[in-house]
């Protein structure tokens, strides 16, 4: 996973180089910074299975902080603007398939990522995570890119066919919240078995959760209230 993220990292700022347009140094920044997110997260407390609150803070790392801030980056719109013409269209014509745009759906992304969530750990699979790594690692990609997908979704960064209105991603956002919320209830009420820390661990993935959440919401507004003014100014005459 880690050769992964440093690949990552090095694609994008190669990108960069080859952008027809000044790219944003912010936007380089955020890719970085959530991938060391991701990278601080399967590095340490993923890996602490059997402590819930420490394992925690790792979700919280790979499976939100770190979207957010890949999503913030903007990396079809720096693909599309770094790519040859041939392959910018061929990427373009992907993202118009059935099955981008299906993923792309806030309603279908934010489900499946609260899915994924609650099959790791409302079933037996966390604690078999514990002892097989190469599952692990698989899991951990699950959830680093259904939480990018599912954020991707609701905020819209990047171009996407056929997008959402912001009243539906914005409760589609509140969904997943909910979801959120309400597993780290069951976990506070019936941990994993073998796990110590658990109420510690609930606590802190309801609270984190609940801020990174704000901080989306947040964005998600600023967003809306940024192109509705621009609406407005182009409709005024001349």
């Amino acid at each position: 996973m880690t050769v992964l993220l440093l690949a990552a990292g090095a694609a994008y700022v190669a990108a960069t180089w080859r952008c027809r347009s000044p790219w944003p140094l912010a936007r380089t920044a955020a890719w970085l910074a959530g991938l060391a997110a991701a990278g601080v997260a399967v590095a340490g407390p993923l890996r602490a299975h059997a402590d819930l609150h420490a394992h925690m803070a790792g979700h919280l790392l790979l499976g939100m902080v770190a979207p957010l801030l890949l999503v913030l980056a903007a990396p079809v719109t720096l693909a599309l603007r770094a790519l040859p013409p041939p392959a910018a269209r061929r990427l373009s014509r992907l993202l118009r398939t059935a099955p981008a745009r299906w993923l792309a759906d806030p309603l279908v992304a934010v489900p499946l990522n609260a899915a994924g969530l609650w099959l790791l750990y409302g079933t037996g699979l966390h604690t078999a995570v514990a002892h097989r790594p190469g599952l692990a690692a698989l899991v951990w990609l699950h959830v680093l890119s259904s939480g990018y997908l599912a954020t991707a979704a609701v905020l819209a960064v990047d171009p996407a066919p056929h997008r959402r209105p912001v009243a539906v991603r914005a409760l589609s956002l509140a969904g997943g919240a909910a979801a959120h919320d309400v597993l780290a209830k069951v976990l506070y009420a019936a941990p994993p078995a073998g796990t110590v820390g658990a109420e510690q661990g609930a606590r802190l993935m309801y609270d984190g959760g609940t801020v990174v959440t704000l901080v989306t919401a947040a964005l998600l507004w600023r967003r809306w209230y940024v192109s509705r003014d621009a609406v407005r100014a182009a409709a005024q005459p001349g």
